[in-house]
């Protein structure tokens, strides 16, 4: 594997359309209220791009460190486990990272807010310090919170309800209680691509230490999670489109989205070898991000 090859790996670009769902999701909401703006969204995808392959460089380095990506792990190798990158390369790259993401997250403030909203601007400073702090504690230090089963809180409320919100609110610089709906479909649907992905990997995530929160509560509960995660996540955005007033034919269409996680649905009940499950999370991951393209234009 070349060194190109390595850092794309390692910057895992099948996980990008799952990160910028919930930013089309806002742009969406936006949209609908006539407030859209081109910029503030190309910078957000940008930023949300750049916070996601931090994570990404920062979870390949965390369990490659700790021993966890080894010969039973069953997902695609990592870039540290297989020797092509060293830690303290991955270490670099993710200081880079750091800093290209914070300067488009610094243009993207100052487009949305200038300089007549300082409040606005630090808060949203803050948000962005505190998504790069989260996306690098989840599997590195000796405090890593994925280390501890608390991964799919920090998923819910990055990737969906901050996600979301946060962008409806650089357009339309207000919040309002409804909005939040779609943001839980969106944080509900990134969490199940977490716990199914724990789901495969739980034998040897318990054996090296990793104990998610699939590896607390074992197999049965955490189908049964699953389920509820998907189920939850679709009813959640209907109910927004009843409550406001949304309710034409043209209004449902994201629910075509909603098929292939039936399908998906089916098939883990019928599969007993949770590690035959890995194409699964690509399903979930394009169903997510179909639902949030369906969503902008409904």
């Amino acid at each position: 594997m070349t060194k190109t090859k390595a850092w794309l790996s390692a910057a895992r670009l099948r996980t990008l359309p799952l990160s910028v769902s919930g930013i089309i999701v806002g742009a969406g909401l936006a949209h609908s209220k006539g407030q859209f703006d081109t910029l503030i969204f190309v910078l957000a995808i940008l930023t949300t791009i750049g916070f996601q392959v931090l994570s990404n460089f920062a979870n390949d380095y965390g369990d490659g460190v700790k021993g966890t990506d080894n010969e039973e792990r069953v997902g695609p190798e990592r870039a540290i486990q297989s020797g092509a990158i060293q830690p303290r390369e991955m270490k670099k790259g993710m200081i880079i990272t750091t800093v290209i993401t914070l300067i488009i997250a610094g243009l993207l403030i100052y487009t949305a807010f200038g300089k007549e909203n300082l409040w606005y601007t630090l808060i949203f400073l803050l948000l962005g310090i505190a998504s790069i702090a989260a996306a690098i504690k989840y599997t590195v230090g000796k405090s890593a919170y994925g280390y501890h089963g608390f991964g799919d809180i920090f998923v819910f409320v990055f990737f969906g309800l901050l996600s979301v919100t946060g962008s409806y609110f650089l357009f339309t610089k207000e919040l309002n209680a409804l909005i939040f709906l779609p943001a839980i479909t969106v944080g509900l649907l990134s969490v199940a691509v977490l716990n199914l992905n724990n789901m495969r990997d739980r034998e040897s995530d318990a054996r090296s230490g990793k104990n998610t929160l699939v590896v607390k509560m074992g197999e049965k509960f955490a189908r049964i999670y699953h389920f509820s995660l998907i189920i939850l996540a679709m009813a959640a955005t209907v109910v927004y489109t009843i409550r406001a007033g949304e309710g034409t034919l043209l209004g449902f269409v994201y629910m075509l989205a909603y098929i292939p996680l039936i399908i998906h649905l089916l098939k883990l009940s019928r599969t007993k070898d949770l590690k035959t499950l890995d194409p699964e999370l690509k399903k979930i991951a394009l169903s997510t991000f179909l639902f949030a393209i369906l969503f902008l234009f409904s």
